[in-house]
Protein backbone atom coordinates (compact mmCIF):
# COMPACT_ATOMS: atom_id res chain seq x y z
CA UNK A 1 0.00 0.00 0.00
CA UNK A 2 3.01 2.37 0.59
CA UNK A 3 4.93 1.40 -2.55
CA UNK A 4 1.65 2.48 -4.47
CA UNK A 5 1.07 5.53 -3.02
CA UNK A 6 4.96 6.59 -2.93
CA UNK A 7 4.83 5.32 -6.96
CA UNK A 8 1.64 7.53 -7.29
CA UNK A 9 3.53 10.99 -5.32
CA UNK A 10 6.30 10.46 -7.52
CA UNK A 11 4.91 10.22 -11.20
CA UNK A 12 2.79 13.52 -10.10
CA UNK A 13 6.34 15.04 -9.22
CA UNK A 14 7.24 13.62 -13.15
CA UNK A 15 4.73 15.10 -14.61
CA UNK A 16 4.61 18.46 -12.45
CA UNK A 17 8.52 19.20 -13.25
CA UNK A 18 8.15 18.60 -17.14
CA UNK A 19 8.54 22.00 -19.30
CA UNK A 20 5.83 23.37 -21.24
CA UNK A 21 7.16 23.78 -24.87
CA UNK A 22 7.38 27.33 -25.98
CA UNK A 23 5.70 28.59 -29.14
CA UNK A 24 8.16 29.69 -31.55
CA UNK A 25 8.90 33.62 -31.56
CA UNK A 26 7.99 35.01 -35.25
CA UNK A 27 10.73 35.99 -37.11
CA UNK A 28 11.92 39.65 -36.51
CA UNK A 29 11.13 42.57 -39.49
CA UNK A 30 15.18 43.89 -40.75
CA UNK A 31 15.93 46.18 -42.89
CA UNK A 32 18.42 44.95 -45.55
CA UNK A 33 19.85 46.48 -49.41
CA UNK A 34 21.45 44.19 -51.70
CA UNK A 35 24.97 45.04 -52.51
CA UNK A 36 24.77 46.22 -55.73
CA UNK A 37 27.78 46.76 -58.43
CA UNK A 38 31.11 48.61 -57.82
CA UNK A 39 30.85 51.68 -56.28
CA UNK A 40 31.61 54.87 -58.46
CA UNK A 41 35.15 56.33 -58.11
CA UNK A 42 35.23 59.50 -55.54
CA UNK A 43 31.70 60.64 -55.99
CA UNK A 44 31.17 63.35 -54.29
CA UNK A 45 27.27 64.26 -52.64
CA UNK A 46 26.30 67.32 -51.05
CA UNK A 47 23.10 68.49 -49.70
CA UNK A 48 21.73 72.00 -50.46
CA UNK A 49 18.81 73.95 -50.33
CA UNK A 50 16.15 74.55 -53.53
CA UNK A 51 15.75 78.41 -54.38
CA UNK A 52 15.34 80.40 -57.42
CA UNK A 53 17.51 82.03 -59.51
CA UNK A 54 15.88 84.86 -59.51
CA UNK A 55 14.33 86.44 -56.53
CA UNK A 56 13.72 90.53 -56.39
CA UNK A 57 12.11 92.67 -53.48
CA UNK A 58 9.96 95.26 -54.03
CA UNK A 59 8.69 98.51 -52.92
CA UNK A 60 6.82 101.49 -53.19
CA UNK A 61 8.31 104.43 -55.09
CA UNK A 62 6.87 106.33 -52.64
CA UNK A 63 6.51 107.35 -49.29
CA UNK A 64 2.72 106.97 -48.29
CA UNK A 65 0.17 105.12 -45.89
CA UNK A 66 -1.33 101.68 -47.37
CA UNK A 67 -4.69 101.24 -47.25
CA UNK A 68 -5.47 97.99 -49.51
CA UNK A 69 -2.76 94.44 -49.50
CA UNK A 70 -4.45 92.39 -52.49
CA UNK A 71 -2.39 89.10 -52.33
CA UNK A 72 -0.90 86.96 -49.24
CA UNK A 73 2.56 84.68 -49.31
CA UNK A 74 2.39 82.13 -51.58
CA UNK A 75 0.21 83.26 -54.16
CA UNK A 76 0.97 83.66 -57.89
CA UNK A 77 1.31 86.73 -59.36
CA UNK A 78 1.17 87.86 -63.20
CA UNK A 79 3.72 90.86 -64.11
CA UNK A 80 1.78 94.42 -63.69
CA UNK A 81 -0.17 92.77 -61.09
CA UNK A 82 -1.02 95.34 -58.54
CA UNK A 83 -0.02 93.73 -55.27
CA UNK A 84 -0.69 96.51 -52.95
CA UNK A 85 -2.03 100.20 -52.76
CA UNK A 86 -1.03 103.35 -50.96
CA UNK A 87 -3.35 106.35 -49.90
CA UNK A 88 -3.22 108.44 -53.23
CA UNK A 89 -5.70 111.63 -52.22
CA UNK A 90 -2.13 113.81 -51.36
CA UNK A 91 -0.67 112.68 -54.76
CA UNK A 92 -4.14 113.32 -56.67
CA UNK A 93 -3.93 117.23 -55.22
CA UNK A 94 -0.77 117.63 -56.56
CA UNK A 95 -1.92 116.23 -60.14
CA UNK A 96 -4.86 118.81 -59.96
CA UNK A 97 -2.44 121.32 -58.79
CA UNK A 98 0.30 120.62 -61.73
CA UNK A 99 -2.49 120.26 -64.36
CA UNK A 100 -4.01 123.85 -63.29
CA UNK A 101 -0.24 125.45 -63.82
CA UNK A 102 -0.72 123.93 -67.36
CA UNK A 103 -3.59 125.31 -68.05
CA UNK A 104 -2.04 129.44 -66.88
CA UNK A 105 0.66 128.44 -68.54
CA UNK A 106 -1.25 128.01 -71.92
CA UNK A 107 -3.20 131.12 -71.56
CA UNK A 108 0.35 132.79 -70.91
CA UNK A 109 1.85 131.27 -74.07
CA UNK A 110 -1.36 132.01 -75.85
CA UNK A 111 -1.38 135.79 -74.71
CA UNK A 112 2.19 136.47 -75.47
CA UNK A 113 1.93 134.66 -79.03
CA UNK A 114 -1.01 137.04 -80.07
CA UNK A 115 0.98 139.98 -78.54
CA UNK A 116 3.90 139.56 -80.55
CA UNK A 117 1.98 138.84 -83.57
CA UNK A 118 0.49 142.21 -82.83
CA UNK A 119 4.05 143.86 -82.21
CA UNK A 120 5.04 142.40 -85.73
CA UNK A 121 1.94 144.34 -88.11
CA UNK A 122 2.96 147.45 -86.32
CA UNK A 123 7.01 146.83 -86.69
CA UNK A 124 6.47 146.54 -90.32
CA UNK A 125 4.54 149.75 -90.21
CA UNK A 126 7.25 151.68 -88.74
CA UNK A 127 5.22 152.32 -85.43
CA UNK A 128 7.79 150.45 -82.85
CA UNK A 129 11.46 150.12 -82.75
CA UNK A 130 13.28 146.67 -83.46
CA UNK A 131 13.60 146.46 -79.54
CA UNK A 132 10.21 146.80 -79.03
CA UNK A 133 9.78 143.56 -81.30
CA UNK A 134 12.44 141.78 -79.44
CA UNK A 135 11.21 142.27 -75.87
CA UNK A 136 7.62 140.85 -77.05
CA UNK A 137 9.84 137.42 -78.74
CA UNK A 138 11.88 137.14 -75.72
CA UNK A 139 8.50 136.99 -73.73
CA UNK A 140 7.05 134.20 -76.30
CA UNK A 141 10.16 132.26 -75.28
CA UNK A 142 9.66 132.87 -71.96
CA UNK A 143 6.14 132.17 -71.95
CA UNK A 144 7.22 128.89 -74.12
CA UNK A 145 9.67 127.59 -71.56
CA UNK A 146 6.95 128.31 -68.38
CA UNK A 147 4.76 125.98 -70.44
CA UNK A 148 7.29 123.01 -71.23
CA UNK A 149 7.75 123.41 -67.28
CA UNK A 150 4.36 123.21 -66.29
CA UNK A 151 3.93 120.45 -68.02
CA UNK A 152 6.94 118.04 -67.04
CA UNK A 153 5.61 118.86 -63.64
CA UNK A 154 2.36 117.38 -64.06
CA UNK A 155 3.69 114.56 -65.57
CA UNK A 156 5.74 114.24 -62.46
CA UNK A 157 2.40 114.25 -60.55
CA UNK A 158 0.77 111.88 -62.91
CA UNK A 159 3.37 109.50 -62.50
CA UNK A 160 3.19 110.06 -58.42
CA UNK A 161 -0.33 108.92 -58.88
CA UNK A 162 0.49 105.59 -60.46
CA UNK A 163 3.44 104.94 -57.89
CA UNK A 164 0.59 104.30 -55.18
CA UNK A 165 0.16 101.39 -56.76
CA UNK A 166 2.92 98.33 -56.28
CA UNK A 167 2.71 96.40 -59.10
CA UNK A 168 4.89 93.12 -59.51
CA UNK A 169 8.04 92.78 -61.79
CA UNK A 170 8.07 89.59 -62.65
CA UNK A 171 5.96 86.64 -63.15
CA UNK A 172 6.39 84.09 -59.94
CA UNK A 173 5.35 83.37 -56.32
CA UNK A 174 5.16 85.85 -53.62
CA UNK A 175 7.62 84.28 -50.72
CA UNK A 176 7.71 87.38 -48.42
CA UNK A 177 5.37 90.02 -47.60
CA UNK A 178 5.55 92.90 -45.29
CA UNK A 179 2.61 95.43 -46.45
CA UNK A 180 -0.33 95.50 -44.08
CA UNK A 181 -3.32 97.96 -44.39
CA UNK A 182 -2.52 100.97 -41.82
CA UNK A 183 1.37 100.60 -42.25
CA UNK A 184 3.36 103.47 -43.29
CA UNK A 185 6.52 102.95 -45.75
CA UNK A 186 9.17 104.84 -47.12
CA UNK A 187 10.15 104.86 -50.35
CA UNK A 188 12.05 101.75 -52.08
CA UNK A 189 11.43 99.60 -48.30
CA UNK A 190 10.95 96.25 -49.27
CA UNK A 191 7.53 95.15 -48.84
CA UNK A 192 7.47 92.10 -51.11
CA UNK A 193 9.96 89.49 -52.45
CA UNK A 194 8.71 87.91 -56.06
CA UNK A 195 10.68 84.64 -56.43
CA UNK A 196 10.74 83.70 -60.82
CA UNK A 197 9.56 79.82 -60.54
CA UNK A 198 10.55 78.94 -64.01
CA UNK A 199 14.34 78.48 -63.39
CA UNK A 200 15.24 76.72 -59.59
CA UNK A 201 18.58 76.08 -58.47
CA UNK A 202 20.02 74.32 -55.21
CA UNK A 203 22.83 75.86 -53.59
CA UNK A 204 25.54 73.89 -51.82
CA UNK A 205 28.66 74.51 -49.65
CA UNK A 206 31.21 72.80 -51.23
CA UNK A 207 34.18 72.20 -48.69
CA UNK A 208 37.64 73.82 -49.90
CA UNK A 209 39.35 70.23 -49.24
CA UNK A 210 37.37 69.32 -52.46
CA UNK A 211 36.76 72.46 -54.74
CA UNK A 212 38.77 70.69 -57.53
CA UNK A 213 36.18 67.96 -58.00
CA UNK A 214 33.59 70.72 -58.74
CA UNK A 215 33.85 72.34 -62.67
CA UNK A 216 31.50 75.22 -64.13
CA UNK A 217 29.06 73.48 -66.89
CA UNK A 218 29.61 70.06 -65.58
CA UNK A 219 27.21 67.58 -65.19
CA UNK A 220 25.56 66.31 -61.86
CA UNK A 221 22.27 64.34 -60.63
CA UNK A 222 20.04 66.22 -58.13
CA UNK A 223 17.60 63.73 -55.51
CA UNK A 224 14.63 65.78 -53.50
CA UNK A 225 14.80 64.47 -50.05
CA UNK A 226 11.28 63.96 -50.13
CA UNK A 227 11.46 61.70 -53.07
CA UNK A 228 14.80 59.65 -53.07
CA UNK A 229 13.66 57.49 -55.96
CA UNK A 230 13.56 60.34 -58.73
CA UNK A 231 16.33 62.03 -59.96
CA UNK A 232 16.79 65.05 -62.14
CA UNK A 233 19.85 66.39 -64.17
CA UNK A 234 21.81 69.19 -63.19
CA UNK A 235 24.59 71.40 -64.20
CA UNK A 236 26.83 73.52 -62.57
CA UNK A 237 26.03 77.10 -62.99
CA UNK A 238 27.89 79.33 -60.62
CA UNK A 239 30.77 78.89 -58.38
CA UNK A 240 31.18 81.61 -56.01
CA UNK A 241 34.81 83.05 -56.19
CA UNK A 242 35.65 83.14 -52.62
CA UNK A 243 34.82 81.02 -49.51
CA UNK A 244 31.81 82.13 -46.74
CA UNK A 245 33.47 83.51 -43.38
CA UNK A 246 31.79 81.74 -40.90
CA UNK A 247 31.92 78.17 -42.79
CA UNK A 248 35.28 78.34 -44.69
CA UNK A 249 33.06 76.63 -47.77
CA UNK A 250 32.23 77.47 -51.37
CA UNK A 251 28.48 77.98 -52.30
CA UNK A 252 28.09 76.63 -55.84
CA UNK A 253 24.69 77.18 -57.55
CA UNK A 254 23.40 73.98 -59.39
CA UNK A 255 20.37 74.67 -62.08
CA UNK A 256 18.08 71.95 -61.96
CA UNK A 257 17.19 71.14 -65.89
CA UNK A 258 14.04 69.30 -65.71
CA UNK A 259 11.97 70.32 -62.41
CA UNK A 260 8.93 69.76 -62.09
CA UNK A 261 5.81 70.27 -59.71
CA UNK A 262 7.35 68.17 -57.10
CA UNK A 263 10.48 70.49 -56.42
CA UNK A 264 9.71 73.31 -54.21
CA UNK A 265 11.39 76.43 -53.22
CA UNK A 266 13.06 75.68 -50.00
CA UNK A 267 13.18 72.18 -50.31
CA UNK A 268 16.25 69.85 -48.84
CA UNK A 269 18.01 67.95 -51.83
CA UNK A 270 21.25 66.35 -52.67
CA UNK A 271 23.67 66.87 -55.48
CA UNK A 272 25.80 64.01 -56.74
CA UNK A 273 28.96 65.64 -58.54
CA UNK A 274 31.35 63.87 -60.87
CA UNK A 275 29.54 62.27 -63.13
CA UNK A 276 31.99 62.63 -66.03
CA UNK A 277 34.26 60.02 -64.05
CA UNK A 278 32.83 56.73 -65.29
CA UNK A 279 36.01 54.71 -63.41
CA UNK A 280 34.96 52.32 -61.50
CA UNK A 281 36.33 51.13 -57.81
CA UNK A 282 36.96 47.63 -56.65
CA UNK A 283 35.14 48.40 -53.28
CA UNK A 284 31.16 48.48 -52.88
CA UNK A 285 28.91 51.22 -51.22
CA UNK A 286 27.18 50.44 -48.14
CA UNK A 287 24.84 52.68 -45.63
CA UNK A 288 27.65 53.22 -42.75
CA UNK A 289 24.60 52.70 -40.59
CA UNK A 290 25.32 48.81 -41.99
CA UNK A 291 28.65 48.83 -40.34
CA UNK A 292 29.27 47.98 -36.60
CA UNK A 293 32.56 47.09 -34.62
CA UNK A 294 32.46 44.08 -32.28
CA UNK A 295 35.74 43.53 -30.82
CA UNK A 296 37.61 45.43 -32.16
CA UNK A 297 36.36 43.84 -35.86
CA UNK A 298 34.43 45.66 -38.27
CA UNK A 299 31.50 43.84 -39.41
CA UNK A 300 28.31 43.97 -41.70
CA UNK A 301 25.37 41.61 -40.92
CA UNK A 302 25.02 39.73 -43.99
CA UNK A 303 21.23 37.76 -44.21
CA UNK A 304 21.74 33.89 -45.99
CA UNK A 305 19.76 32.14 -48.00
CA UNK A 306 17.78 31.00 -44.78
CA UNK A 307 16.84 34.80 -43.77
CA UNK A 308 19.28 34.27 -40.49
CA UNK A 309 21.67 36.79 -39.90
CA UNK A 310 25.65 36.37 -39.93
CA UNK A 311 28.09 38.30 -38.98
CA UNK A 312 30.77 38.83 -41.51
CA UNK A 313 34.02 40.89 -40.83
CA UNK A 314 34.96 43.23 -43.25
CA UNK A 315 37.86 45.59 -44.39
CA UNK A 316 36.00 49.46 -44.32
CA UNK A 317 37.64 51.96 -47.21
CA UNK A 318 37.15 55.48 -47.12
CA UNK A 319 33.82 57.31 -45.46
CA UNK A 320 31.86 59.30 -47.56
CA UNK A 321 29.15 61.51 -47.40
CA UNK A 322 27.02 59.18 -49.11
CA UNK A 323 28.03 55.90 -47.02
CA UNK A 324 31.22 53.82 -46.78
CA UNK A 325 33.56 51.47 -48.49
CA UNK A 326 33.77 48.11 -48.14
CA UNK A 327 37.30 46.56 -49.82
CA UNK A 328 36.46 43.24 -49.24
CA UNK A 329 34.32 40.42 -47.61
CA UNK A 330 31.30 41.46 -49.50
CA UNK A 331 29.82 39.96 -53.31
CA UNK A 332 27.71 41.68 -55.28
CA UNK A 333 24.05 40.22 -54.67
CA UNK A 334 24.18 39.62 -51.06
CA UNK A 335 21.75 41.11 -48.87
CA UNK A 336 23.05 43.08 -45.82
CA UNK A 337 21.18 44.65 -42.64
CA UNK A 338 21.23 48.55 -42.91
CA UNK A 339 19.66 49.51 -39.54
CA UNK A 340 19.69 48.14 -35.92
CA UNK A 341 22.69 45.94 -36.58
CA UNK A 342 23.53 46.67 -33.00
CA UNK A 343 20.34 44.11 -31.76
CA UNK A 344 21.24 41.47 -33.87
CA UNK A 345 22.93 37.71 -33.19
CA UNK A 346 24.29 35.30 -35.15
CA UNK A 347 21.36 32.85 -36.63
CA UNK A 348 19.05 35.25 -35.61
CA UNK A 349 15.83 34.54 -37.75
CA UNK A 350 14.92 37.69 -39.88
CA UNK A 351 12.03 38.95 -42.06
CA UNK A 352 13.98 40.74 -44.84
CA UNK A 353 12.56 44.24 -45.64
CA UNK A 354 14.66 45.17 -48.90
CA UNK A 355 15.81 48.55 -49.87
CA UNK A 356 17.21 50.01 -52.36
CA UNK A 357 21.14 50.18 -52.63
CA UNK A 358 22.50 53.97 -52.45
Amino acid sequence: MNLKYLALIWLTLLVGCEKLEQPASPPRPALVMVVGAKAAANAMVLVGEIRPRYESSQGFRIDGKIIERKVDVGARVNKGQVIAQLDATDTRLSTAAALADVRAAESGYALAAAELERQRQLFAKKFISASALDSREAELKTASARLAQAKAQAKVSGNQTQYTNLTAGRDGVVTMIRAEPGQVVEAGEAVVKIADTKETEVVVAVPESRMAEVKLNAPVIVKLWADRQKTYSGVVREISPSADSATRAFNVRVTINDADEAVKLGMTAGVKFNQQDERQTEEFLVPTTALTVINGKKLVWVIDANNKAQPREVIAGQFREDGVLIASGLQAGEKIAIAGVHTLIKDQQVKPVVETAP
